[in-house]
């Protein structure tokens, strides 16, 4: 079989027309932002601030706070896939932050209670010590 000169100028410029669609519909396939993913996130960095976890679990909040900020750096920069790994962590971070808060804040009530208890205890034994 034989292929002219001409075939071959029609298969090339043919071919690269087609990789320029190709990388014209990757360019413009940018997928969208993982705006669910970074609205979670917010949401459960504000639960998570009005739960006092910045007294309990500062850390675990500033952590949630930094991968929000990295989660909107990524999305400026159209890196949609590290947005939603950061925008998850965040959001991780922040509801970590408020179960050790409410951790936390059961142990203090825990601890009060038994105080409590032992006052209780005290009261009655110097009562029956009383009679």
């Amino acid at each position: 079989m034989h292929i002219s000169p001409g075939s071959y100028k029609r298969f090339g410029a043919a071919s690269g027309l087609a990789m320029a669609v190709l990388l014209l519909v990757a360019c413009a396939s940018t997928p969208d932002a993982p705006e669910a993913s970074l609205t979670a996130a917010r949401d459960a960095i504000a639960h998570a601030e009005q739960s006092d976890a910045r007294q309990y679990a500062g850390a675990e909040l500033d952590e949630a706070k930094e991968k929000l900020a990295q989660a909107e750096r990524a999305v400026e920069a159209e890196d949609m896939q590290d947005a939603e790994q950061y925008a998850q962590q965040s959001r991780g971070a922040a509801e970590l932050a408020k179960a050790k808060t409410a951790e936390a804040k059961s142990a203090e009530i825990n601890r009060q209670m038994g105080r409590d208890a032992e006052a209780l205890d005290e009261e009655m034994k110097r009562m029956e010590e009383q009679q």
